[in-house]
C-alpha cells in the first residue's frame, strides 16, 4: 500500500460509515446544535420577547412553551434561528436536507457522530486544521474513489485500522516541519 493510499484510507476513517465530521468542523451552518449533558441549565434563559420578529416567526412552534424549555435549548434555538435567517435559499435547502438526514439516522450512528464531534473539539487547533484539510482533500476525489476508499476502510479489521492510525501518528511525529504550515 502506497503512502498516498494510506493517507487516503485515514481520510476515509474520518468519513467512515458515510458520515462526515460535525458541520461546524466544516465551517457550514449546522442543524440544531446538541449541547453536552448538563449544559442546558448552565446558560441564562432567553426571553421570547428578546427575539426579533423574524426569529419568533421561525420559532413559532415553540412560542407556547418557550419558557418551559431549558435555557441551553433556548440559546441553541435562538442562535440557530439567527443563522437560519442569514442563510440564502440554497443554504436553507441544504440545511433542511442535512437535518432530515440526521433525524433519519439510527440513534447509535448519531451517537457515534456526536462522539467524533466531541473528540474533534478536544484536538489542538493544528490537528483540527489537519482534519479540515483532510476532509477538503477527500471531497476533491472523484465519487468513485471516495466509494472505493470507504469500502476498503470498512473491510479492514479493527486491528488493521488501528495499525493504520498508529502509522499515521508516527509519520506526523517524525515528519520535518513544513514551511507552508508556518512550522
Amino acid at each position: 500500500m502506497t503512502s498516498r493510499n494510506l493517507r487516503l484510507l485515514i481520510l476515509a476513517l474520518l468519513l467512515s460509515a458515510g458520515a462526515s465530521l460535525p458541520l461546524h468542523a466544516q465551517g457550514q451552518a449546522a442543524a440544531p446544535a446538541v449541547s453536552p449533558p448538563g449544559a442546558e441549565n448552565a446558560a441564562a434563559s432567553v426571553p421570547w420577547e428578546s427575539l426579533s420578529a423574524e426569529q419568533q416567526k421561525v420559532l413559532d412552534r415553540f412560542s407556547g412553551n418557550w419558557s418551559a424549555l431549558p435555557p441551553g435549548r433556548q440559546n441553541a434555538l435562538a442562535r440557530g434561528s439567527a443563522r437560519w435567517l442569514k442563510m440564502s435559499p440554497e443554504q436553507r435547502v441544504r440545511a433542511r436536507d442535512r437535518f432530515v438526514t440526521w433525524r433519519n439516522l439510527p440513534p447509535e450512528k448519531r451517537m457515534r457522530i456526536r462522539e467524533r464531534g466531541e473528540h474533534y473539539l478536544t484536538l489542538s487547533p493544528d490537528d483540527q486544521q489537519r482534519v479540515r484539510d483532510g476532509i477538503h482533500k477527500f471531497k476533491k476525489l472523484s465519487p468513485e474513489r471516495r466509494r472505493e476508499l470507504r469500502e476498503t476502510w470498512q473491510r479492514l479489521t479493527p486491528e488493521q485500522r488501528e495499525r493504520l492510525r498508529e502509522r499515521a501518528r508516527q509519520r506526523r511525529e517524525n515528519r520535518p516541519p513544513n514551511p507552508r504550515d508556518g512550522n
